[in-house]
């Protein structure tokens, strides 16, 4: 395949892509993502492992583990969800998510998924051919802009129960941004709507592997919420169950991802909650 290439945040998924792959190739993989791989070759080509940036191993070491605890986590909760009567899903800033094509959704659930235009046509183009699991809607705009009303354009309800996706990017907003983007998602849900992401807090361990990868990395994590994600969520109505990520990865009999793991000097705690939104 020949390789492309995506701008700013449109790499920064597909490196979270080739983390999807590492865990899909083990044997004992919590989750199965038959795509990831694909959208890595597409921007680097064959041999794209052989071709990683000098920091890439180091950085794989310490968030592969993070990755792979919090897909499957977030996959079981959207999961649940929807089965639970969240029939519209709404993946924010989807990047190389391949959920749509790749979880067993109930018969009847659509999924949005809101991205730079110039991502999803890329991901389209990778997935050429493969048939969404469910009604598929891809909407093309940027979070700092006017994208409820491009979702809404596009054929989603607020008067409908709604599980929402935020992945991978509460901890690179400022507390401003974070707080925008709940405010808009608590006004576009139905009583019964649920809320599944991660957050994690910068820590050294982090800024040293980031800073090793690549120094347009460094400044990534721009701080997420300012309170605990439980009281944040409750100032909005939202009823959270807030989980420690190295509880979770046990669960899941995986040791602590290292970036997350107390015993390491440097590192800070990782979390992954759930919320829903109260009648």
């Amino acid at each position: 395949m020949n390789p492309t290439s995506l701008d700013g945040i449109g790499e920064t998924a597909v490196g979270v892509a080739a983390l999807r792959a590492l865990e899909n190739a083990r044997q004992d993989r919590l989750f199965v993502d038959p795509y990831a791989e694909r959208f890595v070759e597409a921007v680097a080509g064959d041999g794209y492992w052989e071709k990683a940036p000098s920091g890439w191993a180091g950085f794989a070491e310490l968030l592969a583990g993070q990755v792979a605890v919090r897909t499957r986590y977030l996959d079981e909760a959207l999961l649940r969800a929807a089965a639970e009567g969240c029939g519209q899903v709404v993946l924010l800033a989807s990047g190389m998510d391949a959920r749509a094509y790749r979880l067993d959704w109930p018969a009847g659930t659509r999924v949005y998924e809101i991205d730079f235009a110039e991502v999803l046509a890329f991901k389209a183009g990778v997935l050429k051919g493969v048939e969404p699991r469910c009604e598929h809607v891809e909407v093309p705009a940027d979070l700092r802009t006017d994208w409820p009303g491009a979702l809404r354009e596009a054929g989603f309800s607020p008067e409908r129960p709604t599980a929402w996706l935020a992945e991978g990017m509460l901890y690179a907003l400022p507390p401003e941004a974070a707080d925008v983007l709940l405010d808009r998602v608590s006004r576009l849900s139905a009583p019964g709507s649920v809320l599944a992401a991660d957050h994690a807090p910068d820590n050294p361990v982090l800024r040293e592997s980031r800073a090793a990868l690549s120094p347009d990395l460094v400044d990534l994590w721009l701080g997420g919420p300012r309170q605990g994600l439980g009281d944040w969520l409750r100032g909005r109505g939202w009823a959270a169950e807030v989980r420690d990520v190295n509880e979770v990865a046990a669960e899941y009999s995986r040791p602590a991802p290292p970036a997350f793991d107390p015993a390491r000097d440097g590192s800070g705690p990782g979390w992954l909650f759930t919320a829903r939104l109260a009648g």
